[in-house]
């Protein structure tokens, strides 16, 4: 069963096993509560810059709240959708499923390294920590993807058919001379 997982099914797996969880609960504590949501841990950077550097009054910022947890489900979704094709066998053989796994590692990454620098302007060295450590396993992920090429596939190996030089002056079997 194990023959035909590469190294980047196995990590991207591991992937969607940690960011598939975490991240939904994070975009629904901002759903169902923005600002609250907005301003626990794996958010409070994003929220601290959004009020103290933009200032962003209310609504602005429950806008910009629920756009973050629309960015955090899409990755949750594109994890979902990698790990239904990595379930297909035939797919995960010729790489088909590197697609939405490529998609998630980009959006992921953009949104960790964005939260990243928002933590840093603010000062708040815990989401920091955080925020690297995603965007880390995001970008090592990605270079594995981008290195690891799938196996190609097996060439099938056709004998020369002496078709025309076994006929040689008789004339060609068509379909309706049978």
């Amino acid at each position: 069963m194990f023959r035909n997982w590469r190294i980047g099914s196995v990590n991207g797996a591991l992937l969607a096993a940690y960011f598939i969880p975490v991240w939904t609960l994070v975009a629904f504590n901002i759903i169902v509560a923005p600002v609250h949501g907005l301003y626990e841990r794996p958010s409070v950077a994003v929220a601290l810059f959004l009020s103290d550097h933009l200032q962003m009054a209310g609504m602005d910022t429950v806008r910009a709240a629920w756009l973050l947890a629309l960015g955090r489900l899409t990755v949750v979704a594109f994890f979902a959708i990698y790990l239904v094709l990595l379930c297909i066998p035939r797919t995960r053989r010729n790489g088909g499923s590197d697609e939405a796994l490529s998609i998630a590692l980009a959006i992921g990454s953009l949104i960790s390294f964005a939260s990243m620098v928002m933590a840093s302007k603010v000062g708040e060295m815990a989401a920091l920590r955080l925020h690297a450590t995603e965007l880390l396993l995001l970008l090592g992920a990605a270079i594995v993807v981008v290195i690891e090429k799938p196996a190609p596939a097996p060439k099938a190996v056709q004998k020369p058919v002496e078709i025309a030089a076994s006929l040689g002056l008789e004339q060609a079997e068509l379909l309706h001379n049978r």
